[in-house]
């Protein structure tokens, strides 16, 4: 399956709305595995993630940064599929490990762009292992086409504890993905 994230910032943020949602790419593999007839399933997955967020008007006096951080991630939902008349709900618990953290920025003074930098960031302040869930709609054709909407929400903070950025403090990752995919037919 392949498709899009669109992703942000949620909760106890200061100047949360600095924070704007960002889109990124999603793909990789599933599992189905029916546990009663066509009704219900077991639905494991590996997927490349990209997460993040647009930042905004982040000023110290005539300078103003803004830019974008990537977050790339392995996802891991374990899914209970839900499927009748080609119509599917899913929802489960979600294990997402992070791979690393790309930020491309732009550095204004007095409006005048003075300089842009793009690089890996370090992960020391970051949780690393992510505990979440996964909840989701969709339709399957009966050739094995789908198509799915689906949130991710995380339990786990996004900045380990004693993190000194108040802003992000409290932080965790929200994601909406719409996706395209094939379930093989089993033999």
């Amino acid at each position: 399956k392949a498709g899009a994230n669109l992703s942000n910032l949620t909760g106890n943020l200061t100047n949360q709305d600095r924070y704007k949602n960002k889109l990124g790419f999603l793909g990789g593999a599933l599992l189905n595995v029916g546990l009663v007839q066509d009704l219900l399933s077991i639905q494991p997955e590996v997927l490349f993630s990209q997460k993040g967020f647009k930042y905004t008007n982040q000023t110290f006096g005539p300078l103003n940064y803004s830019g974008d951080r990537t977050y790339n991630y392995i996802d891991v939902p374990v899914l209970l599929k839900v499927k009748g008349s080609g119509l599917f709900f899913e929802a489960g618990p979600q294990y997402s490990y992070l791979l690393n953290v790309r930020d491309n920025s732009t550095t204004t003074y007095n409006g005048t762009p003075i300089g842009n930098s793009s690089g890996t960031q370090n992960l020391d302040r970051v949780n690393r292992n992510e505990i979440g869930y996964a909840a989701g709609l969709g339709f399957e054709a009966s050739s094995g086409v789908f198509i799915g909407v689906r949130y991710n929400g995380s339990f786990t903070d996004f900045a380990k504890e004693g993190y000194q950025d108040s802003d992000v403090r409290n932080a965790r990752n929200s994601v909406f993905q719409a996706s395209l995919g094939f379930l093989l037919p089993a033999k």
